[in-house]
């Protein structure tokens, strides 16, 4: 697996396979900064249930400010710590190992905020609805947020959780990304077969 693009494009991630993680397929990765492209730069990221870290790494990449990520597999943090290392991102990103949804009650605590959010839990654990409704009362959001949540298309999400609203889905094979923005901002909603 490489970065896709931005400055550290085609450069190479530690190795993960032996940690038993699903990544991000490379192209359902594109297609998803294809559509980010105008939020990313300078924003402040956050990577929930992170894996090998690629979506915030792919981020930091496109100049993100900075990138949490979060996991509660030690040997997932392990690998994204390395990847920092590796891809000379240590001081943009941090790396929390602990249950996501618990996180971001310690992150309101901190007083962090963000401007983009990616959820990407195990597919038919019911994680999705349970961290939007974690993130529904906007806490840890900005004003003009973004929350991206990758879910199986057998699977199922609400379309407004307090201030997130889904604005947008769109299916790339097995996969399905959510898009949540603050309620009242209704866009066109459309559904694109990739």
């Amino acid at each position: 697996m490489r970065i896709i693009g931005g400055s550290r494009q085609g450069r190479k991630f530690v190795d993960w396979e032996e940690a038993g993680i699903r990544p991000m397929r490379d192209f359902v990765r594109s297609a998803l900064f294809s559509i980010l492209d105008d939020f990313i730069p300078e924003s402040t990221f956050l990577d929930l249930f992170c894996g090998t870290g690629s979506v915030g790494l792919e981020a930091l990449s496109r100049n993100a400010k900075s990138c949490v990520f979060v996991d509660r597999s030690p040997g997932s943090c392990g690998i994204v710590r390395r990847n920092l290392e590796t891809l000379d991102f240590l001081t943009e990103g941090r790396v929390f190992e602990g249950d996501a949804i618990a996180m971001i009650d310690e992150l309101a605590r901190r007083g962090r905020r963000f401007d983009i959010v990616f959820i990407g839990p195990p597919y038919y654990q019911e994680l999705v609805p349970a961290t939007l409704t974690a993130l529904s009362e906007g806490r840890i959001l900005v004003e003009d947020f973004v929350v991206v949540a990758e879910i199986h298309h057998k699977e199922t999400a609400g379309e407004i959780y307090g201030v997130l609203e889904r604005v947008d889905t769109r299916r790339y094979g097995d996969n399905q990304l959510l898009f949540y923005r603050r309620t009242g901002e209704r866009e066109t909603r459309s559904t694109q077969e990739g």
